[in-house]
């Protein structure tokens, strides 16, 4: 008995539309078996979880809150997973924009709010995309795999963020790794009362829109493509690959850099060490989610927010711990993988 793998025929465009909602029904389905070893009542954990995420208007808006950076770093990965840049590093471009956002919000220079802000998110973006072109020079210059230098500039970063929080943006007459706090003027504004919903929410849905425009509807959106299903047919077809994957590098580590503006600009209004409890590493699952496509990314974030802020609620009620998110997470991009691999690919069982 031998497996055979063959090509799948194209399944019509409904069926591939249902298949991340089926991955998350599976996924729900299976995560019932850790609930369950973990002594959770299965029915009271799920419905707290889903209550505590959007039973009321603050829940609902927390979850906003939380799917923002998840946002930004699931279109990071996406966008340069669709022309096989293989982004690893969302979460050292995350912290890079940290620190750049940080730099200029404590010295932030006397002009309008807007124009602050401005210089704020511009520093982010610049600071992840600058970080991002070193694996993808590396990449176009010396065939360097990008898998690897994108994961391990992750800790480089991490560790420049550290030598920094105790050295030159360390506040002042404070032992911990802390910088001093932004100035008012670099903060995003809370955009609804009584809740924590701020600017970047909005920024968030506005680069799924731009992402889903450039993909779409640009010249470089189409290049990007082309490099991403053949790079020597791209080349062949006139197409700078270097170019476009060093440029495909910019953009991704831009929106990750942004995840890292948020944090700073809306959340903590401090520079920290655990500045991202890992929303990089979650943008790999989550745009493999999405199936790679912006609104898809869009609604993984929010699923996996869902997960993230009702998990708390469900540990509360049931006594479930709360790495049972985690649990889930990890749960749903093994149960995707399996799913995208089903849909492209027809497993046979041949007896010899």
């Amino acid at each position: 008995m031998r497996m055979i793998i063959t090509k799948r025929a194209p399944l019509p465009g409904w069926v591939q539309a249902l298949v991340p909602v089926a991955a998350i029904l599976v996924t729900l389905i299976l995560s019932a078996v850790p609930i369950l070893i973990a002594g959770g009542d299965l029915w009271l954990s799920y419905t707290s979880l889903f209550r505590g995420a959007l039973g009321t208007r603050y829940n609902f808006l927390e979850t906003c809150v939380k799917a923002a950076p998840l946002t930004f770093t699931g279109l990071a990965v996406a966008f340069a997973f669709r022309a096989k840049f293989w982004n690893i590093g969302a979460e050292g471009q995350l912290l890079a924009g940290a620190i750049a956002a940080t730099w200029v919000g404590i010295n932030a220079p006397a002009l309008p709010k807007a124009a602050v802000l401005v210089l704020v998110c511009a520093a982010g973006f610049l600071a992840g995309g600058l970080w991002a072109t070193v694996p993808a020079l590396m990449k176009t210059k010396y065939r360097v795999d990008d898998v690897v230098t994108t994961l391990l500039l992750n800790y480089v970063m991490w560790h420049i963020m550290g030598y920094l929080l105790f050295g030159p943006l360390q506040m002042p007459n404070s032992s911990w790794p802390r910088s001093p706090a932004i100035a008012e003027l670099a903060r995003f504004p809370v955009l609804l009362a009584r809740s924590r919903f701020h600017l970047g929410i909005v920024l968030a849905v506005a680069a799924v829109l731009i992402v889903w425009f450039i993909n779409s509807k640009t010249v470089f959106g189409y290049q990007s493509r082309a490099v991403g299903v053949n790079p020597r047919a791209a080349a062949f077809g006139g197409i700078d690959v270097n170019s476009v994957i060093i440029r495909t590098a910019v953009l991704s580590g831009g929106l990750a850099g942004m995840a890292g503006v948020g944090e700073v600009a809306a959340i903590h209004f401090h520079l920290l060490m655990d500045v991202s409890p890992g929303f990089g590493y979650s943008g790999i699952v989550i745009a493999m989610l999405g199936r790679l496509h912006p609104l898809g990314t869009a609604l993984a974030a929010f699923f996996f927010s869902v997960i993230i802020v009702g998990a708390q609620s469900m540990s509360r009620l049931t006594g479930v711990p709360t790495y049972i998110a985690e649990v889930i997470q990890g749960m749903a991009l093994i149960v995707m993988l399996i799913a995208l691999l089903l849909t492209e690919y027809r497993i046979k069982a041949v007896k010899d």
